[in-house]
C-alpha cells in the first residue's frame, strides 16, 4: 500500500513537471499593470454582489502552484523561475436600519505578484520580485422596496516592494468610484482625483430567483449585458469592452462572449455548466484572444473545473486575467465563495439559492424519525406531526379551580 501510494504521488509530479515544462513566462509588463487590472476586477465582482443590496458576502483564497517553473519571470536577463501569486479577502454585509432601508459595507483586499519563493505572509524581495496590495472599500445603502441601491467608496493601492525590472509606484488614496443601480440597471464608475478612470454600465434582464425574480420560465432566459468603457487607464488604451452573458438551459447552462473596440475583436468566449442554478459547482470551457496578431494561433482554449472549496483551471479565460496572463500549466485556487439575502445561501452571481431540506422533529415519533439509538441521526422527510392541544387541564389549589389554555 505504501509502495502503491508513493507510485501515485511520484507520477503525478511526472504530469505537472511534463505541464509546467510547456508553460509560458509571465511579462515585466503584465506584473508592472497588475494593479490596474487588480482595481477594475474588484469593482466587476463589488456590481455582481450588490445586484442584490442586502444580505452578506464572504470570499477568501489564495491560488497555488508546486513548482517554480510553472510561472517564470521572462525580463531582459532572461527567464527566471519563481512563482506568481495571488491572495485575497472580501466581504459584504448589510442590515436593514428601519423598513426597507439597509445600510452596509463592502471591503475588498488582494496582495498579488511576483516573488521567488512560493509563500503565504513573508516573500523573498529579490531584484525581480514586485508585491503590491489593492483594498477597495465604501459604503453602501440600499432601497429596496425601490430596487435601488447606491454605493462609494476608495481604492488604495500600496506598493509593498518593487524590484528593479519595474516602474516605481506611489501609494495612491486618490483612487474613489460609485456605484448606483435601479431595478435591471447599473452604473459603475472609477476616478482618479477629477479625472474618470473607467465606466461600466450593466443591464441584468434575467429573471433570478435570489432577487425575487422567477425561478423558471421565458424571462430567466432574457439575456445579460456590460459595457466597459476604459479611458486610458494603466493597462488598457481608449476602449470599450462589450460582454453579453445568455442562459442556454434552466439557469445551468450559460453562454459569454466578449468583444472589444474600437477594432471590433473578438476578446474571449465561455460554456459553463452548474449542476445546479446556486453555482456552488461549476465546469468551464473558454477561449481567449491574446494580445498578439496571429489568427487563429492567438486564441488560447482552456477550462476549468469549480468547486466549493477548490478551483482546478488550465489555460483557462478567469486565471489569465487575474493571474498576470500565466498560461500553459495548472492551476489551483483554495477558496470560499458565498453570498446569502433573507437566509438563502448561492455563489456569487447564482440565480438561484441553494436547496435546503427543512427537518421537522417530533418526540412522539422517535421510533419512525429515529429507529435506533446508535448515535447516528436519521432524518424523517416528511413526518406527520400533530399539534399537542392542551385542552381540559386543571389544577387546584386552596379549594379553587382555573382552566388552563388562554
Amino acid at each position: 500500500m505504501k509502495f502503491s501510494g508513493i507510485l501515485k504521488t511520484l507520477l503525478s509530479l511526472v504530469a505537472v513537471s511534463a505541464v509546467s515544462a510547456l508553460a509560458d513566462a509571465v511579462s515585466v509588463d503584465a506584473l508592472a499593470n497588475g494593479g490596474a487590472v487588480t482595481r477594475d476586477n474588484q469593482l466587476s465582482e463589488i456590481r455582481d454582489v450588490l445586484r442584490g443590496g442586502r444580505g452578506g458576502y464572504v470570499n477568501f483564497g489564495f491560488n497555488y502552484m508546486p513548482l517554480v517553473s510553472q510561472t517564470p519571470l521572462k525580463s531582459e536577463f532572461g527567464e527566471h523561475d519563481g512563482f506568481a501569486f495571488r491572495h485575497y479577502l472580501a466581504g459584504f454585509g448589510a442590515g436593514e436600519i428601519s423598513k426597507n432601508n439597509h445600510l452596509g459595507m463592502v471591503f475588498w483586499l488582494e496582495r498579488s505578484g511576483w516573488d521567488g519563493e512560493d509563500f503565504f505572509l513573508i516573500p523573498q524581495y529579490n531584484d525581480f520580485s514586485v508585491v503590491r496590495s489593492v483594498a477597495t472599500w465604501g459604503a453602501v445603502y440600499t432601497q429596496s422596496s425601490l430596487d435601488l441601491t447606491f454605493a462609494a467608496g476608495m481604492q488604495h493601492q500600496n506598493a509593498e516592494y518593487v524590484g528593479r525590472l519595474y516602474p516605481d509606484e506611489n501609494d495612491k488614496w486618490l483612487y474613489s468610484w460609485a456605484h448606483l443601480r435601479w431595478g435591471h440597471t447599473s452604473i459603475q464608475g472609477s476616478f482618479h482625483r477629477t479625472d474618470w478612470q473607467s465606466l461600466r454600465i450593466s443591464i441584468d434582464l434575467e429573471s433570478r430567483a435570489v432577487y425575487g425574480g422567477r425561478s423558471s420560465g421565458p424571462l430567466t432566459y432574457l439575456p445579460n449585458f456590460e459595457m466597459a468603457l476604459y479611458n486610458g487607464m494603466d493597462y488598457a488604451d481608449d476602449s470599450v469592452r462589450v460582454s453579453w452573458e445568455q442562459n442556454l438551459f434552466a439557469q445551468q447552462l450559460y453562454g459569454e462572449v466578449t468583444f472589444d473596440f474600437p477594432n471590433k475583436e473578438f476578446h474571449s468566449a465561455a460554456l459553463k455548466f452548474y449542476p445546479d442554478p446556486s453555482r456552488m459547482i461549476g465546469f468551464e470551457a473558454t477561449c481567449l484572444r491574446r494580445n498578439e496578431r496571429g489568427g487563429s494561433s492567438d486564441l488560447l482554449w482552456g477550462g476549468a473545473i469549480d468547486l466549493l472549496f477548490i478551483r482546478l483551471a488550465y489555460n483557462s479565460s478567469y486565471e489569465y486575467e487575474r493571474l498576470f496572463r500565466a498560461k500553459g500549466t495548472f492551476i489551483a485556487e483554495i477558496k470560499f465563495d458565498m453570498a446569502t439575502i433573507d437566509g438563502f445561501l448561492f455563489a456569487r452571481g447564482a440565480p438561484k439559492s441553494a436547496p435546503l431540506e427543512s427537518v421537522t422533529f417530533n418526540p412522539k415519533e422517535k421510533s419512525s424519525a429515529f429507529p435506533k439509538d446508535d448515535g447516528k441521526i436519521q432524518l424523517n422527510k416528511s413526518p406527520e406531526t400533530k399539534p399537542l392541544n392542551a385542552s381540559g387541564i386543571r389544577y387546584e389549589k386552596a379549594g379553587t379551580s382555573s382552566k388552563g389554555g388562554k
